[in-house]
C-alpha cells in the first residue's frame, strides 16, 4: 500500500465527504478510493469512517487519523519543495476558483502565459457566481472580490474593483443621461441582488451620496448583467471591467464620473495551512503581477 497516496485520498475524503468528489478529483474510481481507505483501514487495524448509503462520519480514530495526516501531508509537500523536484519548476495540479465572469475575463485569458511560465503545472478553474466552500469543493485557492470574513482563510489582496455607472448608448439616446445620482431614481435600473441591492453609494464633490434604485431586472449574475446593459434595458452599477470592451467600442457609456463608488478589494484566498504548496503560491505570485500591470484592476495608484 502506498500510505502517502492513501493518507492523501482518506484525507480529502473526510474533508470532503464524498468519495465520488475525490475520484473525480483524483481521476479514479470511486471504487478504487473505497478500496484505499479500505487499506489504510486494515493497515492501522481500526475503523475510520463510518458510512451509510447517504452520508458518511469520521469515527474518534478517523478524527485523530486527519489531524495527524494533515501534519504529514504538509511536511511531504515541504519536503518535496525543499529537496529534489520542489527545487525545478513547481509543477501538479492547482484547482482555482472564480466567479463566472471575473474567471471568463481575468483569468482564463492568462492560463496560456502561466502554463508555459511553468510546463510541469496544471490547472483546473471551476467559475461559479455562489461562495464556494474551498475545502468541501478541493480548491486550492479562489479569487474573490470583497472582504474575507471567513476566518479560515487566508487572503491575499492582488488588486481592486472599481464600479462605475454604465448603459447603451442606445438606453441613454432613448431615456436621456443623469447628471447626479439622484437622477438614478427617475431610471430602469439592473439590480445586482448581492452587491448591495438597490441602494447605491457614491463618494462626489460635496461628499457621500445614496440613492435608491428601481428597475425591472435584478440578477446575482455579472453575466446577465452585461448582457442586458448590451441590449439597452438599463443603467447598472458594475466593475468597470465587465464592460471594458464596449466602453472602448463606445456601444456603452460611463455615465457619473465625478461619483465614484467604493473600491472593493480583489483577493487570493487558501485555506488556513501552516504550509502553502509551491506550485498554488507560483499561481498566487503570478496573478500578483499580472494584475499589477492592469491599470483596470491593479491596486497601485488606486485611491
Amino acid at each position: 500500500m502506498d500510505l502517502i497516496a492513501a493518507l492523501r485520498a482518506f484525507s480529502r475524503v473526510a474533508e470532503s465527504g464524498s468519495f465520488s468528489a475525490v475520484a473525480r478529483e483524483m481521476g479514479t474510481t470511486q471504487p478504487a478510493v473505497s478500496r484505499q481507505i479500505a487499506a489504510l483501514e486494515d493497515y492501522l487495524g481500526v475503523r475510520l469512517l463510518h458510512r451509510t448509503t447517504r452520508s458518511l462520519a469520521l469515527t474518534e480514530d478517523g478524527r485523530d487519523l486527519l489531524a495527524h495526516a494533515t501534519r504529514v501531508l504538509e511536511a511531504v509537500e515541504e519536503t518535496e519543495a525543499a529537496v529534489g523536484r520542489g527545487r525545478a519548476s513547481p509543477g501538479g495540479l492547482v484547482r482555482i476558483g472564480a466567479s463566472v465572469s471575473f474567471g471568463r475575463l481575468y483569468i482564463a485569458p492568462r492560463i496560456g502565459t502561466l502554463l508555459d511560465r511553468y510546463p510541469d503545472l496544471r490547472v483546473e478553474l471551476s467559475l461559479n457566481d455562489g461562495v464556494v466552500d474551498l475545502v468541501h469543493d478541493g480548491l486550492d485557492m479562489a479569487v474573490r472580490v470583497g472582504e474575507v470574513p471567513d476566518s479560515a482563510l487566508v487572503a491575499r489582496r492582488i488588486g481592486v474593483v472599481r464600479r462605475i455607472c454604465v448603459a447603451s448608448r442606445e438606453y441613454l439616446d432613448r431615456r436621456g443621461r443623469p447628471t447626479r445620482p439622484a437622477d438614478l431614481a427617475e431610471h430602469n435600473c439592473i439590480v445586482m441582488v448581492r452587491r448591495g441591492g438597490a441602494d447605491w453609494a457614491f463618494d462626489g464633490p460635496e461628499g457621500p451620496e445614496h440613492v435608491h434604485v428601481t428597475g425591472r431586472f435584478q440578477t446575482d449574475s455579472a453575466e446577465a448583467v452585461r448582457q442586458v446593459v448590451l441590449a439597452g434595458l438599463g443603467i447598472a452599477l458594475t466593475p468597470a471591467w465587465l464592460l471594458r470592451d464596449a466602453l472602448v467600442a463606445g456601444t456603452v457609456e460611463e455615465l457619473l464620473p465625478d461619483w465614484r463608488a467604493p473600491l472593493s478589494p480583489i483577493h487570493a484566498v487558501y485555506p488556513t495551512r501552516r504550509y502553502l504548496a509551491p506550485r498554488t503560491r507560483a499561481v498566487i505570485d503570478f496573478l500578483v503581477e499580472e494584475f499589477r500591470l492592469d491599470p483596470v484592476i491593479s491596486a497601485y495608484g488606486q485611491a
